[in-house]
């Protein structure tokens, strides 16, 4: 009895030990570490810098292919296994990033385009498949750091509560019906250490400055500093919106 107890327990030992099948990295991954940083934080972005600059990965194993996105570009590359637990994705000759499985987290390993190491994990709920990469990262950010009931405190439409939908709508905010949060390129470079949003309805639109402090949220007109010939400058100018969460 003694001896089939401890077959038992060694069984379920190297059970516990063995190594993943590549079905195991399937799927949709998130960077949660940047979205709990920026949830907890004030700067948004540097928040995503602190813990990417990858965002997302979508690994297809039937099609050897990892996607990455960091918010603004992605790329596609051939992925194959090197050893157990272990994958590289080649850019197509350009670089090779590393990923690799530790209990159920994904492992980006550091590298010359990314000089340090990134965890992401397995999106509960992924976009549809044919969602743009980045779709299912982007959803749970905006779900997490402006959800639930914003009241406006101060600027137009006082009183009035306002929903950021993660899927980019809104509502409540008079003249506006849709938002999107600046993550990376070229509205970074252009609002430099300040974050900013685009605000728009009936697809016209404006960048904004915004600050967002706990449960308070500002939003400032974005004034551009820069000469005509030169990339925007943009600064926050005169607060818009004061903005709290209930």
């Amino acid at each position: 009895m003694r001896h089939a107890l401890a077959l038992s327990l060694l069984a379920a030992l190297l059970s516990g030990c063995a190594s993943h099948s590549p079905e195991d990295l399937n799927g949709t991954w998130i960077n949660q570490n940047a979205i709990d940083a920026a949830v907890k934080g004030n700067n948004l972005r540097q928040a995503l810098l602190s813990n990417g600059p990858n965002l997302e990965w979508k690994v297809n194993i039937a099609a050897s292919q990892a996607t990455f996105s960091n918010g603004f570009e992605a790329g596609d590359g051939a992925l194959k296994a090197v050893k157990d637990d272990e994958w590289e994705v080649d850019f197509y000759g350009n670089y090779v990033e590393k990923l690799s499985l530790d209990g159920d987290e994904l492992i980006q390993a550091a590298s010359d385009a990314n000089p340090q190491p990134s965890t992401f994990e397995r999106a509960d709920k992924p976009a549809p498949a044919d969602a743009p990469v980045g779709t299912t990262f982007e959803t749970a950010l905006y779900s997490a750091y402006l959800g639930g009931d914003w009241k406006v405190i101060e600027g137009p439409g006082s009183g009035a509560v306002v929903h950021f939908r993660a899927n980019g709508q809104l509502d409540g905010m008079p003249g506006l019906d849709r938002y999107a949060l600046c993550l990376a390129g070229d509205c970074a470079a252009m609002s430099g250490e300040f974050d900013s949003l685009w605000l728009e309805r009936n697809k016209q639109g404006n960048p904004w400055i915004f600050k967002r402090d706990g449960k308070q949220l500002e939003i400032f007109q974005a004034v551009n500093q820069a000469k005509g010939d030169e990339m925007p400058d943009l600064h926050p100018g005169t607060r818009r919106w004061l903005l709290e969460r209930q």
